[in-house]
């Protein structure tokens, strides 16, 4: 499977922020009540992510989304 440079950028951002909070790829999925799988997908790259779950991953992270995305 081809990776989309953007998404995987997204995902380093992601396991970055997940990994400063201390939390696992199951602890970040019981926090946001996204599937664990989803969210290694996410960081490898392979899922283009709505709003929604970002939204969600961000209230796991306590952080705003303009923090998500800088």
């Amino acid at each position: 499977m081809k990776v989309d440079p953007e998404l995987r950028d997204l995902g380093v951002r992601l396991r970055a922020l997940r990994l400063e909070a201390g939390l696992s790829q199951e602890d970040l999925a019981d926090r946001s009540g996204l599937h664990r799988n989803y969210i290694g997908g996410i960081e490898r790259g392979e899922r283009n992510v709505g709003i929604k779950a970002i939204l969600a991953i961000c209230r796991a992270l306590d952080c705003s989304p303009a923090h998500f995305f800088a």
